[in-house]
Formats: structure tokens, C-alpha cells, sequence
């Protein structure tokens, strides 16, 4: 490839060049392209970190370009990013194009980076000033160049003097005729080039393509088209724009189109929006040619004539191109995610370990899930590479971790991660480990038929030897064991003989270490003497001075191990209590040893509780041993657990406490109750209950129960108690209401009252009443049995007594509270009780002054009812009743009769004339009497009655033909095609029409959907659900609906995928 370098006069070339050419045939260039010396850029001393700044070139179009430079990495404390950048902002990368390629190398002697910018077949819209950056940790450091790019050009002195040729071939230069015929050109091939030069100064190297995006651009936009496609000459673009006709073709299906680009940072949403010229055009959203489905992912709304596309949560995957297609005709677009830099929170930390020890290298980003390179000295640590190098990588959230096993010197060095928000580095120490002897071989003297053991202990355990005897490597045999177990090395000679005495060394592989020791070898000839001793029995205190108790619980395993020492070796015998236990089979058994006796038990029992004894016995003596065994185990039930008292919501239990308590205490008790019927037992307390009486709340009244109880100890808790008798928490009813005399007599008194606010759920049976002489305090019955109605007459009571009565209400529960009199009632007949009923209109203040006059007419009762009620005539629809008025006027004169269904008001008249009444009905009259007091008690009825008789009029209905309601099964809304994510709840709805009801049927796959609980189906007015519990892959499938009634059926269908 070509290197551009900056721009100097030119020179023609060829043979037939001339050596010399005369100054005024070639004149200088412009001065940017020959810039004066003292302006040059190679002319300036590097300063900062760069030892050779990038020059500024001037290139031809079409050909490639190399900008170089250099950076001092002694002035750095780690490798340095190298960003290029072509104006002041635009960052060139991978996205800058395929013409664009950079390269960096690094000389590890003189420790000098090289970075170079290659630009292939340079276009005008490349020319422009430039700008590189150096970062490294705290140094940053910039320095700037321009690229200046001209269209291809001949030298006209170079056409000259090439054109200005001598006849004859194979001849001297100075030799043959002037030939002048290459210096006369058609003016048609001057105009062309002087066209196409003019042509590609005005496309300014902007592709065709982007010229016609730019046409069909507003203004307000060519700024962000310019700076998406690196377009820097801003003023030379708008001049060409506007020199441009463009003509802008209207679009017949939109209104307004995509943005040329929308741009979206990863993990937030993003809206396209198009607005069509008919809302009813079908429209079709695509992405990378592929049609796009609504999802979670991709919503579709229709908002008038706009068209939106909604894409939620953007990924990198989401960054393509995407087009609308309405009809024939189609809008593009391009999404740009930008994925936000990615910054280092916990660097990474030198380390200094040893060889063979496992490393990690951890370091903390910003992002979860984010992209690191791990480099070694400059080199990329890949997957690829790490079965080689015997590392791996490690992802765990936001931390990165690079591990080493096992790691070895090779593996330290410089290591550095980069992410692009930024980098780290650290450095790995690995040092060889120093053995260490932690405990040496010692020397050995054995006897014949010995065992002897050669030890050793280093401080590393997996360092391997070998074991010499005077110089010779030792191999293991019958007689001979080596073992390397941790640290430790071991060699075991057993039954030692003459032969193996010798100088014995162990050699750790790999260091430059040995360990030496000397068996030797004892000859001794003894007689032999048979050893004898008394036996012994070894626990931790003796049965002969302590009491010795092992508690075990029931239904675990006990296994007593006694050894016993002794020789020759002792006989064992075991005892329960006074009786030899000896069986060696079986639930409890003896298990016998040479050194030891054991009592096994598989499954303790309350029944093995007691004292063992063990006695063992030889020639020389015996030994005896005393153990008490205890069996623990949760308590027996309570017992007599019975309800002694019930309450309206409440009732009283009370229980003994257990007859055997397990062994420990009894820490309390755990109670439970249920209804009679039900098999679901409900705690009545978490923490355990103390006392032996509980007062059980919270239940229902006329409700039967049944409770329980456990007792609980230090082991557990015990099995339930006997369940009570059936219960039903009732409460007697309150007190009856407004106790009154009705009547008394000589010897009687009639009273009356209101039955209780509150019964209950018992009911009332009915009522006792009581009466008491005044003075005394003993209550006597009236009534042996329960009266049912509100009222009683007490009978033989003594005339002129003052007595006191009360009234109680009495159910299953029991008797109530009672009601009683006031006061005294004195027993003799009332001919008369007296009435005082004040008006309304006098229960107020009345003020009058001195002199004045002062009439109050107070009537003492109400007017007694009108008498003689008569039905005197009907006629047709009327009916004419009379009457009399009352005696008794209540010391007012009457003032109105009203009818029974308020025919009448206001009629002071003895008859009235009722009219309007029903054909073919028969009526009854009653009349009631009114003063200033109010209405009489009681009315007066009329003892015969007006029968409206019919004239035979017959009622024809007219004739009409019954509408008829039923419609086959519609569905108004359908099924939709759904995507749901594996694991999350779905449902599908539609909504069907019909008369009859029709029956609704739903089909996966076209079978259909019967009894199974992954799926629930409802029909809520016509709303049709099914609910799908947790959707897996295997239940995606065409999901359908099918509804249908005697009039025919509908059938509604749809998609289903689980991702």
C-alpha cells in the first residue's frame, strides 16, 4: 500500500523525462501543499509522551493513506488507549467503515508504541483536520493533523514536456526531429475532464446513495445525517443542496415517514412512528426483512392514522434495520443501540503466591453481564487458549475472575483487563516454594521379628521421594509398605531381619534435599514366662464409688462398649438386676471381644430401664462394674380432659396431668379443637399451656365441638388425649323487655313485656315468672313450666299485698337475667286506671302576661273506637257506609274518621260514599275514631261486607306473535395469537353470543381440553377464559374455542408460543 507523505513539487517521470527542467516549467504548488519549513509539523521538537507526532499529508483521490506516530511508553504507567478522531467529536472505530483500519505495536526493548491509522482509497469527504488521543490511567495526551485530498490532476509542464518528443526510435536524445503532433488535443476530451473534475469537486466524496437521503431530509435534520455518516465539510454539503432541484415525490400511502435513524441507549424503549394517508391500509413492520410479531418485546398501537411500534427493553440484537410496508410502498429506518460504557469499580490487585497455589484475579465492573478482555503482558487471553494454559474464566454478576488451579511460573507476569469505559492491570508474582523438613527420620534399633518405621514430615504434601537402603532404591514387598498420606512419608518393615539393618535415606523429587537414618538390628534370646494380671474394668468412674446412669430415649439405639483388660483375658458376665443376661441374639443382645464387652439395645424400651451390672472374672481375680440404665420418652396423654362450663362463644376445659410423665417433667400441655364431623384439627395455642384448665374462645354459638389435649416434655410431645364429648358453646338469652302491669284483680295481676334484645342460637323455651312480698328476699314460681307468650296471669295472691314481680327468659343455656317491677304492685282491683295524654301542641312554653286570659283544655285520654259499623247500599262501583260515634270522647270532641286504606281524612260525618271500587271484589270497612289525643286504639269494623259484583264484561287478550330470541353462537371478540415467557401464568379470553346458552368447548391441537389442573376454564357472561398455570415449551400449540348451541356453533382459534 502506498504511504501518503506530504505534498512536494512534482517531478514528471519516465524516459523521456528531462534531466533539468527550467523552474518556470514547473511551478510551485499552492502553500498547502508545500508548506514552508518553519510550519511543518516533522519541523517541531515532540513534546509530552509523543516522541514522532502524526504528519499532515495531502493524497490523491482514490489512492490510501498512512498517518504514524509514536508514543514514549517510559512516560506511562500502563499500556495506552489509542482513540483517533476525525474533527473535534467523531470518534472513528469499527463502525467508521472497512476503509479505515488501525494497527499498534509495542517494542518491548526500547518500550516505544507505534500506532498507525490506515485509510484505503481516500475519497474528499475524507479531507478534514484529525486528532489522536493517548490515555493511559491519569495521562492523557492529544495532538492534531490534517488530511487534505485532491482530485487526480496532470501537470501541464509535465504533458509538455512528455508530449515534446523526437522522431526515430533507438536514438540519441538530442538526435531526430521535434515531433509536436502530442501536443495537439480535442477540445471534446478538455471539456469531459474539466466536467468530471468539476463533478467530483461538488460530490465532495459523499456516496450517491447518502446525496439522495440528504434530498428527502429536512434541514432541521442534515446536521444529524452529517454527523451519522462522518460528513465534516458542513458548508461545502449545503452549497451542493442548494445548487440542487430536488423535487420531493409525495408518498401515497404516507403521510410521514420513519427518521433516516433513531438511536437508543441499551435497556430503555424506543417508539417508530409512521402516520398513513387511510387508516384502513394494512401495514406490515419488519426487521432485517424478517416480519415482526407483537409481544412483551414488540407492541403494536394504533393511534388515529399513526402507527406505532413500541420495542421494550432494547438489546444490542435489537440494533438493525427496520422497515414499514403499507401496500406497494415502504419506509426504512435504522436502530442504533448504544451500549453505555462499561467502568471498572474494584480494580484488579497484585499478588505474590508460590507455585502449585490456587489464584484468582478478581475485578468489579459497573455492568452486570458486561463484555472484559483479559491481557497478559499485551497478549489477549482467550477460552480458546485456556486448556492450554490451564486457566479458566469466571462470571459472577458483575465480577470477573480469572483462575489458576495450579499455578506455575510461566504464569506470572502483567496482567491487565480492559472493558470500553476503561482499564486495570496488576502484576502476579509466582516464586518457587522452599520445602521444609518438619520432622526428620530418626534412628531405629528392633529386635528380631519387629516392626520397624521409618517417619518423615515436609512442609509440602504433595511433593512425592524415593527411599534408598545404603544407596539402593527401596521397593515395596510382603514385608515392606511405603506410604505418602498428607505431609507425611512412611517406610514399614515388618518382621525385621539381620539383612535389612542398613543406612536408609529418603529423597524428596525435585530438590536438591535427603533424609538419612540407620536401622539396627537387636539380637536377644529370652525365655519365655506367661504373663498374668488381674482383670480390670475401665469406665470413667467405678460402680463400686459412684452412681453411674446413662439416659437414653426411647426408641434410639444404645450400644455400651465396657473395655476390659486382664490376662489371661477375662470372662464377661452380664446382669439385669439379680438375673444373668446372656443373650447374644435379638432386639437386646451382649456382643464379646477379646479387649471389650458390649450390651447392644436396637430400640430402648420403657421395660429396659433398670441396673446392669458387669462382672468379669480370670484365675488371677475379678472386677465387677455397676451402670443404671434410664429410658426417657415423651409423656402418656393427659387424662380425664372434659368441658365443665360453656359461654355464648366460649367454653372452659379442664384435663389431669398424664399418670407416667416420660421420665421428665411435663413442661405444659398443647390443645386443639374441632367441629363434630370435620377431620381438621385447629391449634388452639404455639407456645405450651401450663395450667390444666384452658378457656377456648372465638367459636361459633349452636356450633357442636370436640376438643383435645397433649402433654408435651423435654423429649417431645405426647399422642392426643381422648377426645371430649360433643360440646355447643350457647349463652342463656338477656333479659326480657319493658316489664308492665297489665291488669290486677282482688287476687290476680296480669303482666305483659317484650321478649329479650338477644336470644341467641338456643332459642328461648320460655318464660318463668316470680314473685317476692315486699321486705323479704325469697323469689317464689308462679308458673312451674315455661309460658311461651309474653304475658301471665299470677293467681291467689293475697288482697291488699304488695308485691314485687319479675319475669326470666329460660333456653337450653339456662335461665337469664331477670326483669323486674320497679316498684310494688298492691293486689286489688282498678275500676278505672286514669289517662293523661298531653297534646302535642302544649308541650311547650307558654308565656302570658299579668291580667291576661289562660284556657288549656287537656284531655286525659284518646276517644274510644266509632260504633256500629254498616255497609247500608251498593251500587255498581260504589259502597255507602255509616256508623255511630264513640261513647267515650276522651274529654275532646272528634274531630275526623279515617278509612282503613285512607280513602278518607278528614270526614266528620257518621257516613261516607266510597267509590272506585274493584268489579268483582269483596270489602270489609273499618273506621277509626281521632281527637287532639290521636286515634282510638282500636277500630270499629263493619260485621258485613260490600260485594262489588261484575256486570259480565269478558276480557279478550289480543292476539300476537311471540318474538323469537334465539341466535346461534357469535363470538364478538376472538382469540389473538399470544407469546408468553415459560414459567409466568397466561391467559386467553374471547367473548361469545348466543341464545340458547351455548356450550363452550376448548381444544389444544384440535383435541380437546377435559379434566386437567393445568388449565381452568370460565364463563362469565359470555366472557370466555382459560387460564394456563405455568406454560412450559410443550404446551405452545394452536389453542381453538368452540361454542355451539341448537342453532349452530362458532369456533375461534388462535396461536400459542412459550419461550
Amino acid at each position: 500500500m502506498p504511504e501518503a507523505k506530504p505534498a512536494a513539487k512534482k517531478v514528471p517521470k519516465g524516459k523521456d523525462a528531462p534531466k533539468e527542467a527550467p523552474p518556470k516549467e514547473a511551478p510551485a504548488e499552492p502553500p498547502k501543499e508545500a508548506p514552508p519549513e518553519d510550519q511543518s509539523p516533522t519541523a517541531e521538537e515532540p513534546t509530552g509522551i509523543f516522541l514522532q507526532k502524526p504528519d499532515s499529508v495531502s493524497v490523491e483521490t482514490g489512492k490510501d493513506a498512512v498517518i504514524t506516530a509514536k508514543v514514549n511508553g517510559k512516560e506511562l504507567p500502563a499500556k495506552p488507549a489509542i482513540k483517533w478522531f476525525k474533527g473535534k467529536w467523531l470518534e472513528l472505530g469499527s463502525k467508521s467503515g472497512a476503509r479505515f483500519s488501525f494497527k499498534e505495536s509495542h517494542d518491548s526493548a526500547s518500550n516505544v508504541y507505534t500506532v498507525e491509522l490506515h485509510i484505503g482509497k481516500v475519497v474528499l469527504g475524507d479531507r478534514g483536520d484529525y486528532r489522536l488521543e493517548v490515555k493511559a490511567k491519569d495521562i492523557c495526551d492529544s495532538c492534531s493533523f490534517n488530511i487534505d485530498v485532491e482530485a487526480p490532476r496532470q501537470d501541464a509542464s509535465g504533458q509538455s514536456l512528455e508530449s515534446f518528443k523526437r522522431t526515430g526510435e533507438k536514438k540519441p536524445e538530442d538526435a531526430g526531429e521535434l515531433d509536436f503532433s502530442g501536443l495537439l488535443k480535442k477540445r471534446e476530451v478538455v471539456e469531459e475532464e474539466k466536467k468530471k473534475k468539476k463533478k467530483d469537486d461538488d460530490d465532495l466524496g459523499i456516496p450517491p446513495e447518502i446525496w439522495e437521503l440528504l434530498k428527502g431530509a429536512k434541514k432541521s435534520e442534515y446536521e444529524k445525517i452529517a454527523f451519522q455518516y462522518g460528513i465534516t465539510d458542513l458548508r461545502g454539503m449545503l452549497k451542493r443542496l442548494k445548487k440542487a432541484k430536488v423535487e420531493v415525490k409525495r408518498s401515497a400511502a404516507f403521510t410521514k415517514k420513519l427518521d433516516p435513524a433513531y438511536q437508543v441507549d441499551r435497556g430503555n424503549k424506543i417508539k417508530l412512528v409512521v402516520e398513513i394517508s387511510d387508516p384502513d391500509l394494512p401495514l406490515k413492520w419488519f426487521k432485517n426483512g424478517q416480519e415482526i410479531k407483537p409481544s412483551s418485546k414488540y407492541v403494536f398501537e394504533n393511534v388515529g392514522k399513526k402507527r406505532i411500534l413500541t420495542i421494550n427493553k432494547c438489546t444490542l440484537a435489537d440494533d438493525a434495520a427496520y422497515e414499514v410496508v403499507v401496500k406497494d410502498e415502504k419506509c426504512f429506518t435504522e436502530l442504533f443501540v448504544k451500549e453505555p460504557p462499561v467502568l471498572i469499580v474494584t480494580p484488579l490487585e497484585d499478588q505474590q503466591v508460590f507455585v502449585g497455589d490456587r489464584v484468582e484475579m478478581a475485578v468489579e465492573v459497573s455492568e452486570e453481564g458486561a463484555q472484559v478482555m483479559w491481557m497478559k503482558d499485551g497478549v489477549e487471553l482467550t477460552r480458546e487458549d485456556s486448556f492450554k494454559a490451564r486457566y479458566r474464566f469466571k462470571k459472577d454478576g458483575k465480577r470477573h475472575i480469572l483462575i489458576f488451579s495450579d499455578v506455575s511460573l510461566e504464569d506470572g507476569g502483567r496482567y491487565q483487563v480492559m472493558t470500553n469505559g476503561g482499564q486495570c492491570e496488576a502484576d502476579l508474582i509466582v516464586e518457587e516454594k522452599q520445602l521444609e523438613v518438619l520432622q526428620d527420620i530418626a534412628d531405629l534399633t528392633v529386635k528380631a521379628s519387629e516392626q520397624a518405621v521409618f517417619k518423615c514430615e515436609v512442609s509440602d504434601e504433595k511433593v512425592t521421594g524415593k527411599w534408598y537402603k545404603n544407596g539402593v532404591e527401596v521397593r515395596p514387598s510382603k514385608r515392606i509398605t511405603i506410604s505418602h498420606v498428607g505431609r507425611f512419608h512412611k517406610l514399614v518393615i515388618d518382621d525385621v531381619r539381620p539383612e535389612d539393618e542398613g543406612d536408609y535415606t529418603f529423597v524428596p523429587d525435585g530438590y536438591a534435599l535427603s533424609l538419612s537414618a540407620k536401622l539396627n538390628f537387636l539380637e536377644i534370646k529370652v525365655e519365655y514366662v506367661p504373663k498374668q494380671e488381674p482383670p480390670k474394668i475401665h469406665l470413667d468412674c467405678s460402680g463400686k464409688t459412684s452412681e453411674n446412669t446413662i439416659v437414653v430415649v426411647a426408641g434410639n439405639k444404645l450400644r455400651l462398649d465396657v473395655a476390659i483388660t486382664g490376662e489371661p483375658p477375662p470372662v464377661a458376665t452380664w446382669m439385669k438386676g439379680d438375673d444373668v443376661f446372656s443373650v447374644t441374639e435379638g432386639r437386646t443382645r451382649i456382643e464379646q471381644r477379646v479387649d471389650c464387652s458390649s450390651f447392644v439395645i436396637e430400640s430402648a424400651e420403657r421395660a429396659d430401664e433398670g441396673r446392669y451390672t458387669i462382672k468379669v472374672t480370670n484365675p488371677v481375680g475379678e472386677d465387677v462394674a455397676s451402670i443404671f440404665l434410664r429410658v426417657v420418652d415423651v409423656p402418656d396423654p393427659p387424662e380425664a380432659v372434659r368441658v365443665t362450663s360453656v359461654g355464648e362463644d366460649w367454653a372452659i376445659l379442664v384435663w389431669e396431668p398424664p399418670k407416667y410423665d416420660g421420665g421428665q417433667p411435663v413442661t405444659g400441655y398443647l390443645l386443639e379443637r374441632k367441629k363434630k364431623g370435620s377431620q381438621r384439627w385447629m391449634k388452639l395455642n404455639f407456645e405450651v399451656f401450663v395450667e390444666t384448665t384452658y378457656e377456648s374462645t372465638k367459636m361459633i354459638e349452636g356450633i357442636l365441638y370436640e376438643m383435645r389435649v397433649f402433654a408435651v416434655n423435654a423429649i417431645g410431645v405426647s399422642q392426643p388425649s381422648m377426645n371430649t364429648k360433643p360440646f355447643m358453646p350457647i349463652a342463656p338469652t338477656s333479659a326480657p323487655q319493658h316489664l308492665m302491669v297489665e291488669d290486677v284483680t282482688d287476687t290476680t295481676t296480669t303482666l305483659k313485656w317484650r321478649p329479650p334484645d338477644r336470644i341467641g342460637a338456643g332459642g328461648i323455651d320460655g318464660y318463668l315468672v316470680e314473685d317476692c312480698l315486699e321486705g323479704s328476699e325469697e323469689w317464689l314460681p308462679a308458673n312451674k313450666e315455661p309460658v311461651e307468650r309474653c304475658g301471665f296471669t299470677v293467681k291467689d295472691l293475697p288482697t291488699g299485698a304488695r308485691i314485687l314481680f319479675r319475669v326470666v327468659g329460660v333456653n337450653i343455656a339456662g335461665r337469664s337475667e331477670p326483669a323486674t317491677l320497679v316498684q310494688p304492685v298492691t293486689i286489688r282491683e282498678i275500676v278505672e286506671q286514669p289517662k293523661i295524654r298531653l297534646p302535642r301542641h302544649l308541650r311547650q312554653t307558654y308565656i302570658r302576661k299579668v291580667g291576661e286570659h289562660l284556657n288549656l283544655v287537656i284531655p286525659f285520654q284518646k276517644a274510644g273506637p266509632p260504633e256500629n259499623v254498616q255497609v247500608k247500599e251498593v251500587w255498581g262501583t260504589n259502597a255507602l257506609v255509616e256508623w255511630q260515634p264513640p261513647k267515650d270522647n276522651g274529654n275532646s270532641a272528634e274531630k275526623e274518621a279515617r278509612e282503613w286504606f285512607n280513602v278518607y281524612e278528614h270526614n266528620r260525618h257518621t257516613s261516607c260514599t266510597v267509590s272506585d271500587l274493584i268489579v268483582g271484589n269483596e270489602y270489609y270497612f273499618r273506621i277509626f275514631s281521632e281527637n287532639i289525643c290521636g286515634l282510638s286504639d282500636s277500630p270499629g269494623v263493619s260485621k258485613n261486607t260490600a260485594c262489588i259484583l261484575k256486570t259480565g264484561i269478558t276480557f279478550k287478550p289480543l292476539e300476537y306473535k311471540e318474538h323469537d330470541f334465539r341466535t346461534p353462537p357469535m363470538f364478538l371478540t376472538p382469540l389473538i395469537d399470544r407469546v408468553v415467557v415459560a414459567g409466568y401464568s397466561a391467559a386467553l379470553n374471547c367473548a361469545v353470543r348466543g341464545h340458547p346458552k351455548p356450550k363452550v368447548v376448548w381444544m389444544k391441537n384440535k383435541m380437546e381440553i377435559r379434566e386437567d389442573p393445568k388449565f381452568l376454564m370460565t364463563n362469565h357472561q359470555g366472557v370466555l377464559t382459560l387460564n394456563i398455570r405455568r406454560p412450559s415449551p410443550f404446551d405452545a400449540g394452536t389453542y381453538s374455542c368452540r361454542a355451539f348451541n341448537e342453532l349452530g356453533e362458532a369456533l375461534a382459534e388462535c396461536r400459542l408460543d412459550v419461550r
